[in-house]
């Protein structure tokens, strides 16, 4: 028994033998909860799923954040977000106050007045600044620092430094990575900093550009779906290795029997087992791969029972990059129809992934130099406009790539992958790339 991601996104109705049985995922939700607020995007096409949280839920996933706190002697620290405004960083925010512990910063990447944002965007802030009010808990105003300019939050992180307080910043990989170099660049030491990054992988180049400033990072692994699934090991053998949160959450893994049902053998399939748990899942897959083993690495959250580790946990059908995410069927939407319809070429373009020198995320788009003369302008803001449509989280993500640069479009041929596939997107880490022949 399982649902495929493509099933419990409610992109295809479920068959199994002879019966097709369509499935809205709002079926999924948990009754049981009060929706306080929402977590995920909304969508502009109606395509991705809110998840509603209860505060209930807030306290089950704040005890165990607390203990992985206390496991590292975070919890006397001053507390800051770097990240979009959304139901997401709400429910990070409202899991330190549950620990008794407020925010001391509050930095948002996108400006939260923009009045091309979706008023839920707009009113995050405030929401959050009178509820917590009137529970008597103090919450910062969110100040704007965008992508491109992230010297203020590392500047805030050295004065924390300076009289004798340690910073905890939580906000996305690369973000964290940007603060580093914002650091390095400046001969800012942030030594003895600490850094809680997630909504993209951790990886070598990552974790070095971040540590190169003397801080100290954990990842975490979670999603909008379920809330924390896994917190880093403190005595990792590779950078992302995690421990599961298995009181929260059970996993288990397809093996060659995913083949039938289009899943890597590695996928993790989630069932949730509190009754606060957003929705009322029975192995189903998110999307996501990982290597699931057991080893003893003696570290303080493997004391505390939790002894299943995960690592190399990667989408098989999601575009994550700058902290943000598209889902890939509808990226391959715009490569397969939208761009060839406008400019020609109907297998002519492709979406690079990859991560770039120094550990930032990097999204490239190639265009064969067979369909002939383009303005690569028009190209970029038409890709750009397609993911982006509508007033959502779609926008938000559309304006998180274009304010962190992530983005190019560049004439040459596609990437072939290992077996000598030529895919819609490619994912790679690092490529040495010969000479395009022009780059927007």
């Amino acid at each position: 028994m399982y649902l495929a991601v493509d099933e419990f996104k409610g992109r295809r109705p479920v068959v199994r033998g002879g019966s097709t049985i369509p499935l809205d995922p709002k079926q999924l939700r948990n009754p049981h909860v009060s929706a306080h607020l929402f977590s995920g995007s909304s969508g502009s096409r109606g395509r991705s799923i809110p998840a509603p949280i209860d505060l209930a839920s807030v306290r089950d996933h704040a005890v165990n954040k607390g203990l992985c706190l206390q496991v590292w002697d975070a919890l006397g620290c001053e507390h800051a977000h770097w990240a979009v405004p959304g139901g997401a960083v709400m429910f990070q925010m409202l899991q330190l106050a549950a620990l008794g512990l407020s925010p001391a910063r509050w930095f948002s990447q996108l400006d939260p007045r923009r009045p091309d944002l979706h008023f839920r965007y707009r009113w995050a802030a405030r929401t959050l600044r009178w509820g917590s009010a009137l529970a008597g808990i103090s919450m910062p105003s969110p100040s704007y620092v965008p992508l491109d300019s992230p010297l203020p939050v590392a500047r805030w992180m050295a004065q924390v430094l300076r009289v004798g307080r340690t910073p905890h910043l939580h906000t996305y990989t690369s973000s964290a990575v940007r603060v580093s170099q914002a650091a390095f660049d400046n001969g800012i030491d942030l030594r003895g900093a600490k850094f809680s990054v997630g909504s993209e992988p951790i990886t070598t180049t990552r974790l070095s550009a971040i540590r190169c400033t003397g801080a100290d990072v954990e990842p975490t692994y979670g999603s909008s779906e379920t809330g924390m699934i896994a917190w880093g090991c403190f005595a990792p053998n590779t950078p992302d290795e995690h421990h599961l949160f298995h009181d929260l959450l059970a996993l288990t893994q397809p093996g060659a029997d995913g083949e039938s049902a289009n899943m890597p053998p590695d996928t993790l399939l989630i069932s949730s087992l509190r009754s606060t748990a957003r929705f009322i899942l029975l192995n189903v897959s998110l999307g996501d791969r990982a290597e699931v083993f057991k080893r003893a690495c003696g570290c303080g959250l493997e004391r505390l029972g939790w002894t299943t580790h995960l690592r190399t946990i990667r989408s098989f059908e999601k575009l994550t990059a700058g902290g943000m995410m598209f889902l890939d069927a509808d990226v391959i939407r715009v490569l397969e129809d939208l761009l060839p319809e406008r400019f020609g070429g109907p297998t002519d373009y492709q979406l690079v992934e990859e991560e770039a020198e120094g550990g930032q995320p990097r999204v490239r788009l190639l265009i064969h130099p067979a369909v002939g003369s383009l303005d690569m302008t028009a190209v970029r803001e038409m890709f750009l406009a397609a993911i982006g449509g509508g007033s959502g989280a779609d926008r938000v993500m559309e304006l998180q790539w274009r304010a962190a640069g992530l983005f190019t479009v560049e004439r040459r041929p596609p990437l072939m992958n290992g077996l000598g596939k030529i895919q819609h997107i490619h994912y790679n880490q690092r490529e040495a790339r010969p000479a395009s022949t022009n780059r927007v």
